[in-house]
């Protein structure tokens, strides 16, 4: 059964970093596509960082190119999020999802499984 574990958030300054990572206790990443969402408070969730099935390709948006950095470990069912260069904006509730798909979708309801989430917090 598949279960998403989040974990390495926490408080940072502006211009800090931290690396998310997100493990899959309940089995393997192997055939799905991998994909990091966040949610502020009154906010959509929004899409941060994909990677296909393969590992081959990665997919951010325009907001957090150049510093955000995704990778997988299909060995070790984890998947990391590198996030340099924070801003307050980055501040919210990142959460780790699985699709059955080749690419990593931006939209949140193509997505089959989620984990709880791990909240990353920026001052300024």
């Amino acid at each position: 059964q598949v279960q998403l574990v989040e974990s390495g958030g926490g408080l940072v300054q502006a211009g800090g970093s931290l690396r998310l990572s997100c493990v899959n206790s309940g089995g393997t990443f192997s055939g799905f596509a991998l994909a990091w969402f966040r949610q502020a408070p009154g906010k959509a969730r929004e899409f941060v960082a994909g990677i296909n099935r393969s590992g081959s390709s990665t997919f951010y948006p325009d907001s957090v190119k150049g510093r955000f950095s995704l990778s997988r470990d299909n060995a070790k069912n984890t998947l990391y999020l590198q996030m340099n260069s924070l801003t307050p904006e980055d501040t919210a509730l990142y959460y780790c999802a699985m699709a059955r798909t080749t690419v990593a979708a931006t939209k949140a309801t193509l997505y089959d499984y989620w984990g709880r989430g791990t909240q990353v917090t920026v001052s300024s």
